[in-house]
């Protein structure tokens, strides 16, 4: 790509990677036909549609790329492996761990793997299920869960751990008796997961909060069910339009889901301004200037906006303090967006970044979906030409990004090489 462009124009985001997969795997807790819209286009969708098929699922889609609908259909007793080979390819695998546990009494489910990001341990993961009767064990890279029937209990997370939360719920709606379970996750993918549930007959109460409670059912139903709105893509649209000071509407966001994320683009500089009919638009004439960045789970500022925030932050006025808390690799971005000219000095989980007035184009490598997008945001405002290899980790979380991007003025194109990482 070549840098220098301001993006200007109107971007459209659909279904969150971060919701949509875990909807897909929801299905399996009930047989017959469930059907999933608003999915986007991305290579993670297709491997959990491989991994539903071999689970004995047959998964069906249309659309246009940008607004797809699944419609999932599951056998009275699915199969209760999920192979390695597909497992391997994306973490959200995971959660089919809690659905296949409810419905067959039995789960054999590759180590997952995913983004290089740093450690993301299963431990809560075990012990929520274990307290609900299942015994639990890894086995030659499996992890093997098995429990003749599930009970309800009370369960506390150390940690508000989105994929523990996930999968204790999933588990749970079918348990015998209730569930408490404390510190869970709220992120608005939690609460969508938690509404299709209801939907398809679960009982779930304090849906949005720490504590749920759910009271386990004999059976669930199909449903039809529309996926929140991505708002890592979202806020990644709006931190590339203020580094590039640009003005760029997002449509279909819910800017609610992004509140500090947008507080600290306007204290940068930024004009916000929610759309009527869904969404915001971000405009910036000026320079931004820098703000600190603390990643927390929800309602804090998410871990998925952090390299975002560092490009942009890399060409503000001013120093900021960057304190990552959840990943402890996620500052392995910093190495490649330092090939730039970037100011970023990094120790523990703590960087400082100083702005200049510009980076400059260099040969430089996504290690992860986020850094991926955050170095296209980087190559955007640098001077020269920026190429940005193994894209196929941007691929995962973000639909035709090079035509959206173009599409708003960039001057970015693929190179369809092996050289390039594609």
């Amino acid at each position: 790509m070549n840098g220098g462009a301001r993006l200007a124009g109107s971007v459209d985001v659909v279904g969150a990677k971060n919701s949509v997969l875990k909807l897909m795997a929801a299905a399996l807790l009930a047989p017959g036909r469930t059907t999933l819209g608003n999915l986007p286009a991305i290579s993670d969708v297709a491997i959990m549609r491989q991994l539903l098929e071999r689970l004995g699922c047959e998964v069906d889609e249309s659309g246009s790329g940008s607004t797809d609908e699944v419609r999932i259909t599951v056998p009275d007793l699915p199969e209760s492996e999920a192979p390695y080979e597909l497992v391997r390819r994306i973490r959200g695998s995971i959660c089919v761990l809690g659905p296949l546990l409810a419905r067959t009494g039995r789960a054999r489910v590759a180590m997952p793997g995913g983004d290089a990001i740093g450690s993301r341990p299963l431990d809560m993961h075990f012990a929520g299920l274990v307290k609900m009767g299942a015994d639990v064990r890894v086995e030659h890279g499996y992890v093997v869960a098995e429990a003749p029937e599930l009970r309800g209990t009370q369960i506390w997370l150390d940690f508000p751990s989105v994929g523990a939360t996930e999968n204790i719920l999933t588990a749970a709606v079918l348990a015998k008796g209730t569930t408490v379970l404390d510190n869970a996750a709220r992120e608005p993918e939690i609460v969508d997961l938690c509404r299709m549930l209801v939907q398809m007959g679960a009982r779930i109460d304090g849906i949005g909060s720490s504590t749920l409670e759910i009271t386990g059912v004999d059976a669930l139903t199909p449903t039809s069910h529309r996926a929140v709105a991505d708002r890592i893509v979202a806020g990644t649209w709006a931190m590339a339009a203020v580094a590039t000071r640009g003005d760029v509407t997002v449509r279909g966001a819910n800017a609610e889901h992004l509140e500090i994320a947008l507080d600290k683009l306007a204290g940068a500089g930024a004009d916000i301004e929610v759309v009527a009919g869904g969404g915001f638009r971000v405009a910036m004439n000026q320079r931004p200037r820098s703000f600190d960045v603390v990643t927390l789970p929800y309602p804090g500022l998410a871990t998925d906006l952090q390299p975002q925030a560092i490009a942009l932050l890399s060409v503000a006025d001013g120093t900021a303090m960057i304190t990552e808390n959840l990943f402890e690799a996620r500052f392995m971005f910093c190495d490649e967006i330092a090939r730039m000219g970037a100011d970023v000095r990094t120790d523990g989980h703590h960087a400082v970044v100083r702005g200049r007035e510009q980076l400059s184009g260099a040969p430089v490598r996504a290690t992860d979906i986020r850094a991926g997008v955050g170095l296209v945001i980087a190559g955007l405002v640098a001077e020269g030409v920026t190429e940005v290899a193994e894209v196929h980790h941007i691929d995962r979380g973000y639909v035709r990004f090079e035509e959206q991007l173009r599409a708003l003025g960039a001057d970015v194109e693929r190179i369809e090489s092996e050289a390039f990482g594609v």
